[in-house]
């Protein structure tokens, strides 16, 4: 009868509808970090449970000449935090390389070395919504809104240090001018602070000196070695060099 195809009509045009829909499906673009700049949540981080978390966008953590002797750089400028906040491997990944590279540009690539202490473990997470055409007729709305993981960040506090640079004191102004240029790939407020330690060693610079003119401390790579009074005294660098 009429009644009977104008309702197979309109069913058949429902169905055409949800079909070209379907093909049609496009889901919202990336959202910004303003979304995920502050600590509310837990720490998730990926394991058995929160599979399929994309890789992290920061691979390469020391950057320069990593391998350069503890002696040879003895100046050290950090980047320090100044807020409780999330940093995307993406903002991790960018300062790096704006630092990198201004240092090669201005002190040449075997003048420095870069460290990023701080390393991205908290998988960010986002409920993905669809937004063509006829989009209202298929999403579920806040049903189900557990999201997906899109990416992962840093948890940072406030005076943790980001990033490290050590160089050669002539390098100073350049190493400074470096972290300033990587300051703005980040949210926030950071503080860019010169040390009064020897490189990336725990030792002020007067105690460093001493300490090895003494025989208590010994190169190693770039970082030292401590020769402290335990264990048998022919394998004591100190008494082998006769100041015990």
């Amino acid at each position: 009868t009429f009644l009977q195809s104008s309702h197979l009509q309109h069913y058949q045009r429902n169905l055409y509808f949800c079909v070209f829909a379907h093909h049609n499906i496009a889901t919202m673009g990336r959202r910004p970090f303003r979304c995920y700049r502050y600590q509310k949540n837990k720490p998730y981080i990926k394991s058995r449970y929160c599979r399929g978390v994309p890789e992290s966008k920061i691979r390469i953590y020391d950057v320069g000449a990593k391998k350069a002797p503890v002696d040879l750089f003895p100046f050290v400028a950090h980047l320090v935090c100044d807020e409780k906040q999330q940093i995307s491997s993406e903002a991790l990944e960018a300062c790096r390389i704006a630092i990198n590279k201004h240092l090669t540009n201005t002190v040449g690539k075997d003048g420095y070395h870069i460290r990023v202490r701080v390393h991205p473990f908290h998988v960010i997470r986002a409920n993905k919504m669809l937004s063509c055409a006829g989009a209202d007729r298929l999403s579920s709305g806040m049903r189900h809104s557990y999201g997906k993981p899109i990416g992962v960040a840093a948890r940072v506090d406030i005076g943790q240090v980001l990033l490290s640079v050590r160089g050669k004191d002539a390098s100073e102004p350049h190493i400074v001018e470096a972290i300033r240029r990587g300051k703005f790939k980040f949210a926030g407020r950071q503080k860019i602070l010169k040390s009064l330690k020897w490189g990336f060693t725990k030792y002020p610079r007067e105690d460093y000196v001493n300490m090895r003119k003494n025989g208590e401390l010994s190169a190693d790579g770039n970082i030292v070695k401590v020769h402290n009074r335990h264990g048998l005294l022919e394998q004591s660098a100190l008494y082998l060099a006769g100041q015990e």
